[in-house]
């Protein structure tokens, strides 16, 4: 491309864009992105595994803000958060993109766009509209999912701060792949996060989602330490992470840091390049939560199975039935102030 064109070429993507936020200049116009745990090293023109963070001229920039390609206002189940204000509703987003590349993935045709060279599309919005949205449409919080949001950390900061201005709350359903200094630049504003725990296996993370396994506990550790109310799931898949070894490993590792964090263990439906791949046994998954139980995790429960006992919430201390769900529908919340009402004891959450 000649020099002029490549000029032009370049200030219409600025255009597009936006200055990113978490990342720092090195030489000979490279980049360093400190937003999340791959800290991709960027040339001028090139951009990060995400595909949505790109080097202009010695400049990173995100392509990502304001570019929502799926907007809904959905139960909180769905995220799944089962004790983050259960009942509720919550406004989500998403923009295209990922930095995983997970073979399974559900959302592949948004999450994997940039990676098949499709710019961001969706609908040019506003962090006021998206905020003001949600509150009109009567959700108690943002969630920003579908996609990872930590490749969408600018645009969903911008959010969250104009959400929590209106008394909504925040959440993240994300893979945990943040850095520590994304976490930190979140401190106030993230309320709650599910992250996935997709395996206790580095070589699972190395080979299916194409990252690491070390950082991903690290990020439920900070979140943790940052007052952010967590819940776990992971993705049993069959012939893959549903070993019983594996399977205790997790709920051990879930123990250790916080037994009293929620563990949801999900039925596997083959998708995108894991389309051969059998869906998880219903007897898999309810071996997964006997073995949570066993571990001594107070609440542990199975998803994607509608109707199955393993949806509803139950007193760790005395077995009574308290939150009795159908697929992501509350039947009823005998929750009361926070207490059991047959033994009295404190249920973990928030707003329950």
């Amino acid at each position: 491309m000649e020099e002029g064109r490549l000029i032009a070429a370049q200030k219409g993507l600025i255009r597009m864009a936006m200055e990113a936020r978490l990342y720092s200049k090195v030489d000979k116009g490279r980049v360093v992105c400190g937003l999340c745990s791959f800290r991709c090293r960027i040339e001028d023109g090139r951009h990060g595994v995400c595909g949505v963070r790109e080097n202009i001229g010695g400049v990173l920039y995100t392509r990502t803000w304001g570019r929502v390609v799926a907007e809904s206002t959905d139960p909180v189940e769905k995220k799944p958060l089962y004790h983050f204000q259960p009942g509720s509703l919550s406004y989500s987003i998403a923009t295209v993109g990922c930095n995983f590349r997970c073979l399974h993935c559900q959302n592949s045709g948004i999450s994997q766009a940039p990676r098949a060279g499709k710019l961001p599309g969706g609908e040019e919005t506003s962090p006021e509209e998206i905020a003001s949205e949600a509150y009109e449409t009567g959700c108690s919080s943002v969630a920003y999912t579908y996609t990872e949001p930590t490749i969408f950390f600018e645009f969903a900061q911008d959010v969250g701060a104009l959400a929590k201005e209106r008394g909504l709350k925040n959440i993240f359903v994300t893979n945990g792949y943040m850095t520590g200094e994304c976490l930190g630049e979140l401190k106030g504003l993230l309320d709650a996060a599910n992250v996935d725990l997709k395996s206790f296996s580095d070589k699972f993370y190395r080979d299916v989602c194409g990252a690491r396994l070390a950082p991903v506990l690290e990020s439920i550790e900070r979140m943790r330490e940052l007052g952010v109310w967590v819940e776990v799931t992971t993705l049993v898949i069959p012939g893959m992470n549903d070993s019983e070894e594996e399977l205790r490993q997790i709920a051990r590792w879930i123990n250790r840091t916080d037994k009293r964090m929620p563990w949801h263990i999900s039925a596997f439906h083959p998708a995108y390049k894991m389309g051969d791949v059998p869906p998880t046994p219903v007897e898999t998954l309810e071996k997964a939560r006997d073995i949570g139980i066993e571990e001594g995790l107070r609440y542990v429960y199975t998803g994607n199975i509608p109707g199955h006992k393993g949806e509803s919430t139950y007193c760790y201390n005395c077995g009574a039935l308290l939150i009795e769900r159908l697929g992501f529908r509350v039947k009823r919340n005998d929750i009361d102030d926070s207490k059991c009402p047959k033994c009295g004891v404190v249920i973990d959450g928030v707003e329950l």
